[in-house]
Formats: structure tokens, C-alpha cells, sequence
């Protein structure tokens, strides 16, 4: 028996659900309550459930094949081109619909333990991520305080971090320490050698020892 297809859209507070009743041909698409979600699967017959690949689809998926569902997680972008509306959670929903009717790649539905290791390399790469964030907010700083002197970028990094110190003994007390500090963990961790080869003893006194 072809199971029914469904297409379900993840919002933050409510799920929105699109598919058609095999029998009567009635249209379907309705919201449901996060809380309510599972409870509405559970008594059904095995069904075709398609999800827009996100954070928060695996643990869903998970949950709906403990059901017997199926369930195919698509790309974001496969998923886009069959939105021929305007964008809202009823026309979402009847896209991931009509997609997943649609031969296509699949995201693999993970395990917990799996997700886990991919969490443990996206906190890897956003500690990447803050590092250039603060670089890139330390090129600001220092052009803003020391205004035409220096243009919006500093290269090397050594003379960056000198205009840096200079920039912290403007600062007051309580932000020259706290930005010292952050600074000094982001960028001694990714880069210890340039680091220590930058004259920066007045402003990071404990690292040029």
C-alpha cells in the first residue's frame, strides 16, 4: 500500500502540516502546536513525512520513524524551487509536499551520537569564527579611535596588535580588561608564535615573560 505523503514545515511554536486525504481528495494544510506534533502522527498508518533539512529536522525525524514513518529530509534549495507563493508556512508546507514526491538527493536522518560529533566540529569552527570576529572588530576599534592615522585594515597582524595596545590604555579600566582578556584567549590559542613575537608587554604583561 503507497503510503499517504505529507509534507511538514518546522516552525519556532507551530508545525505546519500539507497533504491530501488518499480517499476523499480533501486538501490539508493546518497548523499544529509543537507539543501536539508527535501525538498527531501517532496513530496513523505509516506515512511519507518530507522535511525541510534543518537543525532541528533530525530529532523530529528520529521521532517519527520510532513511529514506523518514513521521513526524507531534502535541501533547503531543492525544497525552494517548488514555492510558487508567497513565502509563509502554509505554502512551505505544500512545497516540501510537492517535493517530496520528486526523486532527489536525501540529508541522511542521524543519529544522536552522530549529531553530537557534528556538534562538537561546529564549536570547533565557530571558535574560528569568533576569532575573526573579534580580528574584524579590532580593525574597527582601532581605525575609529585612531581615526585617518590608520586605514580600516592593519597588516601584519604584529602591527595590528601594537595599534591595539595603544587603543586599550584609551580605554577604561574595567573594558581594557575585559577586552584584553578575550582577546588574548582567541588569538594566543589560533596564533601563539606570532603572539609572543609582538611587541605587546605593556598591554599583555603575563605573555611576554
Amino acid at each position: 500500500m503507497t503510503p499517504t505523503i505529507m509534507g511538514v514545515d518546522i516552525a519556532k511554536n507551530v508545525m505546519q502540516v500539507h497533504w491530501v486525504d488518499p480517499e476523499t481528495g480533501e486538501i490539508v494544510n493546518r497548523p499544529i502546536k509543537r507539543a501536539a506534533f508527535l501525538e498527531y502522527f501517532a496513530n496513523r498508518k505509516p506515512c511519507l513525512i518530507g522535511m525541510e533539512s534543518c537543525g532541528g529536522s533530525q530529532h523530529w525525524a528520529r521521532r517519527l520513524i520510532e513511529m514506523s514513518h518514513q521521513v526524507k529530509l531534502m535541501p533547503a534549495k531543492f525544497v525552494k524551487a517548488f514555492n510558487i507563493r508567497n513565502k509563509n508556512d502554509a505554502a512551505d508546507a505544500r512545497a516540501i509536499w510537492m517535493a517530496t514526491q520528486v526523486a532527489s538527493k536525501e540529508v541522511a536522518v542521524k543519529t544522536e551520537a552522530q549529531q553530537a560529533v557534528l556538534a562538537l566540529h561546529r564549536m570547533e569552527d565557530h571558535e574560528i569564527g569568533d576569532q575573526m570576529v573579534i580580528l574584524n572588530d579590532l580593525q574597527l576599534i582601532v581605525a575609529h579611535v585612531l581615526r585617518d592615522d590608520v586605514g580600516t585594515e592593519i597588516r601584519p597582524l604584529c602591527k595590528l596588535i601594537e595599534a591595539f595596545a595603544f587603543v586599550l590604555r584609551r580605554l577604561h579600566d574595567a573594558t581594557q580588561v575585559f577586552v584584553a582578556d578575550v582577546f588574548e584567549q582567541k588569538y594566543r590559542v589560533h596564533h601563539p608564535t606570532q603572539f609572543l613575537e609582538c611587541k605587546v608587554e605593556p598591554v599583555f604583561p603575563a605573555c611576554c615573560t
